[in-house]
């Protein structure tokens, strides 16, 4: 049987800037244009594409309501030759709901309300807004379409509902952040409502960077069948348009989404551009130490920004190795981002002179080695205060995790690239990166971490391999596996214990540290709320 055309449905894959309704609603309008004159009778925008996701507490301000309420109206005067499914917020009856509307011939004709309201991991939408009920079926050009959003996939009710009132085609709106391996398992949960009711999907997901959060995209159709019909770029915005036939198979174009290094590394930059770019900062600046986690963000942030909008700072002590300074100046070279150095010797025995009678009485310690930390992290804060740019950190999730970085040293700035990054998939995302074109040197990807804050100093020194710190800290943290699980699955009890004793004990740091880039389903961030102030030892 030949492939007979009945109609062309658009997908807008798009960034939408929270709170910026009068330009999130320009850029829904240029899409619908765009579709419109590409053939298209419809276009599904994301889950909350007016406002932007996730809203959070501007949702119980009655003006920020108010406002999205007369962007809607505003909006959907102006669509005409094409319907176009919105989302947005919606108050009825005293009652807020994460809502879709349709908007055709100047008017919203018809609003559906979310039935499945996330509250674990990242979302917390039960504080916001109340379950929906009601199925939404309308016909366009011949073929019933029904409506979900997001979460309503996760549970089978909601898709079923939607069939039982007629639908033929499911479309779906959502705001679905990316993380490793998320949209496998995107696949197999659309997969699983279309065995249950037979439905071609439609799913249109958000792009873009939300503070610690990256919306991935990759929005995708699939046949009754669960055979992948169309697929969308990933890390971009774009304009998908669909062909469905008359027996309401949505096609179109199948793009190769990223393999899981070039993945996270492009939500990475994403992440940060977005983060850059939303908040209106004129460039960002970092320290350099010659080592992998400087090196990689010092990649990122040229990849996401440019070269223009970087300046990278060297901040020797006696103790960096000439070696590190020559693989920092190599890479700079390389990039050609803005570069200082400032060695830091005479500020740190001014401070030592300063302490010296004070210090009197007491051995040298870790005390001495923050002390080069917080020196560079003040450097850093004061370029900051004077130039404008924001201040990058370096650390890793691992360092996080351990409590292995210096308050108001290391950890000083604004935004952590490598915050939801282990040690490990550091070095792959290093070497991933050289893969594109040499911009690490490999010195730096094949010597021994250091902190480099005392005499022959190796990271090793006071944390187990990094391999096994990672691996330990992905069943603590990432799976939420016990410590006599954790034991059973091959590490050893000195190990596991020692690992989750500084996890614990590093909470108080983790609470000071910068927002930064979430790329696992479990990173420190929105996802991670554990009391500072607690006596309960798990499996102590």
């Amino acid at each position: 049987m030949d492939f007979c055309i009945n109609m062309k449905l658009a997908i807008a894959q798009i960034n939408c800037v929270l709170g910026d309704l009068a330009g999130n609603s320009a850029k829904i309008l240029r899409y619908a244009e765009d579709a419109r004159l590409a053939g298209a009778q419809l276009m599904l925008t994301p889950e909350l594409s007016l406002c932007g996701y996730p809203p959070e507490d501007l949702l119980l301000r009655e003006g920020f309501l108010q406002a999205c309420r007369a962007a809607l109206s505003d909006l959907a005067s102006k669509i005409s030759g094409i319907s176009v499914i919105v989302g947005h917020p919606h108050e009825l009856d005293g009652k807020r709901y994460n809502a879709a509307s349709l908007l055709r011939d100047g008017q919203v004709v018809a609003t559906y309300h979310k039935h499945f309201l996330p509250n674990y991991s990242v979302f917390d939408e039960e504080r916001y807004f109340e379950r929906g009920v009601a199925p939404l079926v309308f016909e366009l050009a011949g073929i019933r379409f029904g409506v979900n959003i997001c979460e309503d996939v996760w549970e089978p009710a909601a898709a079923r509902l939607a069939r039982n009132a007629g639908a033929q085609v499911l479309l779906i709106l959502n705001a679905s952040p990316y993380a490793v391996n998320k949209q496998a398992s995107r696949y197999g949960t659309l997969r699983q409502r279309i065995i249950e009711t037979g439905l071609p999907v439609v799913y249109a997901n958000m792009v873009g960077g939300q503070d610690e959060l990256v919306f991935d995209g990759g929005s995708f159709a699939m046949d009754g069948s669960g055979r992948l019909t169309a697929q969308s770029v990933a890390f971009a915005e774009e304009l998908s348009v669909l062909e469905l036939s008359v027996d309401a198979v949505p096609v179109g174009k199948v793009c190769e989404l990223p393999g899981l290094e070039a993945g996270i590394y492009r939500a990475l930059c994403l992440g940060l551009k977005d983060y850059i770019g939303k908040n209106a900062f004129s460039g960002v600046l970092l320290g350099l130490s010659g080592g992998i986690d400087s090196a990689l963000t010092l990649a990122v942030a040229v990849d996401a920004l440019g070269a223009d909008k970087v300046h990278a700072v060297m901040m020797p002590s006696p103790y960096t190795a000439e070696i590190s300074l020559d693989d920092a100046r190599e890479m700079v070279k390389i990039l050609g981002v803005q570069y200082d150095e400032f060695f830091i010797e005479p500020i740190l025995q001014g401070y030592l002179a300063t302490l010296k009678a004070s210090f009197a009485g007491h051995a040298e310690d870790t005390t001495e080695e923050n002390l080069q930390a917080r020196i560079r992290g003040t450097l850093l804060m004061a370029l900051s205060n004077k130039l404008g740019s924001l201040v990058l950190t370096t650390g890793n999730k691992s360092e996080m995790s351990v409590g292995y970085a210096t308050l108001y040293g290391d950890m000083a700035g604004g935004f952590s690239v490598l915050k939801d990054v282990g040690k490990m998939l550091v070095y792959r995302l290093a070497r991933y990166r050289n893969t594109l074109n040499y911009v690490i040197p490999d010195r730096i990807i094949t010597r021994a971490p250091s902190a480099e804050l005392r005499p022959d100093q190796t990271d090793q020194d006071n944390l187990p391999p990094y391999e096994v710190l990672d691996a330990i800290m992905e069943c603590y943290v990432e799976r939420n596996l016990s410590i006599p699980d954790i034991i059973a699955s091959g590490y050893t009890e000195a190990d596991v214990r020692r690992v989750v004793h500084l996890i614990r004990g590093s909470e108080y740091k983790r609470r000071q540290s910068a927002v930064g880039v979430r790329i696992t389903e479990r990173g420190y961030g929105k996802d991670w709320r554990y009391p500072i102030t607690v006596r309960y030892q798990d499996g102590f």
